[in-house]
């Protein structure tokens, strides 16, 4: 049985979790797996082969806080999208498991194709989840037509509907060993670095680790450590902080949750679904600000002075999840199955 395991690159999430699906499904006898990657925002290095690396319809971070949309805008090409879905040779695989990546999701469509998705947006468009007020419909038309799939698994901070998934905690995080050694982990790649000094310098009391995909070589400035990017430091430094400040996208949130860490979240800006997950994460108790100006520093002091929470022990459903696709697209006749989003 040939699989494309498909990847959107826009974030590090979604490698993340592929760390741990790709080897287990190449450890599957009588499985051929091939890897695509779309999109080139994620600071991750992929621990296996990528067999096709495309542009796909990727977002660009800006310094803000938020989504560049004039970036964004300036990178998109939609006749190269509609190449990419035109040549991509999906005909070649009886299976494509799609981690929100448009590519792979419409050429499948497009040839017929089976399509399952592994990914945390397929949990977040389904009616259970929880999302803010006032949502815009076609916010969620976008999360559902943005990477059709026929079926999926959806992961999530809770099962909010019978057959949604704990998150996929990375093993290397289940193994890692859980320090304080008095600082906290900061990753907020869509606020510039010289906003985040001038927040946290305001709390000389307290040490604070920012990690940077701007910064090249660690730089200590007053309280504050400037790390680059790097997937070993920055998950030791986070299993060893006292607490973590970082987006709301859903892996980080989700490890610091795991390991028992104090959680300050700060959802970008135009990103509807770090808004959904503001509105989950706000029912386990965690910290979400809009923002880190002024008027946000009282709220991040009395966050500097809570008390650690207790772990969240997610389940390592993986092989489990694997059983399932295998035991439903193995035996049966790919022709039947109808392509619908969620």
């Amino acid at each position: 049985m040939r699989i494309l395991y498909a990847i959107q690159g826009t974030g590090n999430g979604h490698l993340s979790r592929a760390i741990e699906f790709v080897p287990a499904l190449r450890r599957r006898p009588g499985l051929e797996v091939d890897v695509l990657l779309s999109g080139s925002q994620t600071e991750l290095e992929a621990p296996f082969r990528i067999d096709y690396r495309l542009g796909g319809l990727g977002f660009v971070f800006g310094h803000r806080g938020g989504i560049d949309l004039r970036e964004t805008l300036r990178a998109l090409s939609v006749i190269d999208f509609l190449r990419e879905v035109r040549t991509l040779p999906v005909h070649r695989y009886d299976l494509v498991i799609n981690d929100f990546e448009p590519v792979s999701a419409w050429a499948a469509r497009r040839a017929g194709v089976p399509s399952f998705a592994l990914s945390h947006q397929y949990a977040v468009a389904r009616p259970g989840a929880p999302r803010p007020r006032g949502l815009s419909p076609l916010a969620l038309a976008f999360l559902r037509w943005y990477a059709p799939c026929a079926a999926g698994a959806g992961f999530h901070f809770r099962a909010y509907e019978p057959g949604m998934r704990p998150p996929v905690i990375r093993e290397e995080v289940r193994r890692a060993r859980v320090a304080d050694y008095g600082h906290h982990t900061v990753y907020l790649p869509a606020i510039a670095e010289d906003q985040l000094v001038r927040v946290f310098s305001r709390f000389p009391l307290y040490r604070f680790e920012v990690f940077s995909k701007r910064r090249r070589v660690r730089t200590r400035i007053d309280n504050v450590d400037l790390y680059p990017v790097g997937r070993d430091t920055f998950l030791e430094s986070m299993a060893t902080s006292r607490g973590v400040i970082c987006g709301g996208g859903f892996e980080t949130p989700a490890e610091a949750l795991f390991l028992g860490k104090r959680l300050l979240v700060v959802p970008m800006r135009n990103q509807f679904e770090q808004r959904c997950n503001a509105v989950a994460l706000r029912e386990l108790g965690v910290m979400v600000l809009d923002g880190l100006g002024k008027k946000d520093w009282p709220r991040v002091g009395e966050w500097l002075r809570s008390e650690a929470p207790a772990p969240h022990p997610f389940a390592n459903d993986t092989e489990e999840i694997i059983d399932s696709i295998l035991s439903a697209y193995g035996p049966v006749d790919f022709g039947s199955r109808a392509l619908s989003p969620a």
